[in-house]
């Protein structure tokens, strides 16, 4: 079962079995961000929680963010992760969001950054005015996935040097999964460890994944399950 845990009177996370979501309310509309692994109630879990509309935004396409999506007709998201959102049965109308866009939810705008690499088309977002940034996958304590197809390891070092370039802008980041807040110094340890990885000099170790055998490196401040070398 969910459990839901507010931040503050316009902020919640939803934790759904090891997979965080949240959900951000303005002035005029709500924002529901991911739908969950075991899901499929969570916009009537967002309406329970306010009277606003509420709209929903993925940062990635996942299937344990996205359980929830067929409650909704239509969901913001970037146009790079729609084709891996439709091979895994998404439904719905897709609404184009992209590096820049500003989505004002009456006095709460949230900005859009373009971070590639645990998917095509991972987004994080810029809670703005709370000076919070919400990182999804690519953006945690926890174990990060890089392996199969469309993750993309050496896409992934260039969108969190990137993502760094807009650290003046949040204090907080809220992950999708791991420990709950971290803080923006995670980002470069992240960055470190993926290079380490690409350049051979990390230690992994073999271990399998979904049927698959993968190479898990563990660090300090997180770990990477990767394709085999």
């Amino acid at each position: 079962m969910a459990e839901i845990i507010k931040i503050n009177n316009s902020t919640w996370r939803i934790e759904d079995n090891g997979v965080r979501i949240f959900l951000l309310c303005g002035s005029e509309k709500a924002v529901l961000i991911d739908t969950g692994r075991e899901l499929p109630d969570a916009k009537d879990i967002a309406e329970s929680l306010t009277s606003l509309p509420v709209v929903l935004l993925n940062t990635h396409a996942d299937m344990d963010h996205t359980s929830g999506n067929g409650a909704f007709d239509q969901m913001y998201m970037s146009p790079a992760e729609e084709p891996y959102y439709r091979e895994k049965g998404g439904a719905g109308t897709v609404i184009p969001v992209r590096e820049g866009d500003v989505i004002d939810l009456g006095g709460r705008p949230l900005k859009i950054i373009d971070i590639p690499g645990h998917t095509p088309g991972s987004i994080a977002i810029l809670d703005v005015k709370s000076r919070v940034l919400i990182g999804g996958d690519s953006v945690q304590d926890g174990t990060i996935f890089m392996f199969n197809k469309g993750r993309d390891m050496a896409q992934y070092v260039p969108s969190m040097e990137h993502l760094l370039t807009f650290s003046g802008e949040f204090d907080t980041v809220y992950p999708s999964h791991g420990t709950f807040p971290v803080g923006p110094d995670l980002i470069p340890k992240l960055i470190e460890g993926a290079k380490k990885i690409l350049a051979g000099e990390a230690e992994g170790t073999p271990v399998e994944r979904f049927g698959k055998p993968v190479m898990h490196y563990v660090f300090p401040y997180a770990g990477f399950f990767c394709d085999m070398p």
